[in-house]
């Protein structure tokens, strides 16, 4: 990050009455290039604007940025206006939104419902069966 991004950042955090620092204990000048820089400053006359920005071109500050992007909930609008119609659709137009809107992967795709077997009920009775054995056994 470079270190006109970092003041920035910083400028915008601090409290709004506080004045500015003084120019010398804002920046560290000590050093071998501290007077080349000073030189140079003062040969660079500034004039009203910044130059490496487009013409007309207004810094926007972060924070508004990110309160503009911020996410908004609309839960409770949508929840008004789903209550408000009251129409239910019908059960098959319901399942064909839901299969539109599932994946097509077989992982997304929901079990197959089996239809479970009832067991089958005898066809014979039980005086049928005593009948059998008296014939086929010799049971009495």
């Amino acid at each position: 990050m470079s270190a006109a991004l970092l003041r920035r950042g910083l400028e915008l955090l601090e409290p709004p009455g506080r004045a500015k620092a003084p120019p010398g204990l804002q920046r560290g000048l000590a050093g071998p290039r501290a007077a080349g820089a000073a030189r140079r400053r003062k040969r660079a006359p500034e004039s009203g604007r910044n130059k490496a920005t487009v013409k007309g071109r207004v810094v926007k500050s972060a924070i508004e940025e990110y309160h503009k992007k911020k996410p908004v909930n609309h839960l409770r609008e949508n929840l008004q206006y789903m209550l408000k119609g009251r129409l239910v659709a019908d059960k098959a137009v319901a399942e064909q939104v839901l299969a539109q809107n599932r994946g097509r992967k077989s992982k997304d795709q929901p079990p197959e419902k089996t239809e479970k077997k009832k067991p089958e009920g005898t066809v014979f009775t039980e005086e049928d069966f005593r009948k059998f054995e008296r014939e086929y056994f010799g049971v009495p």
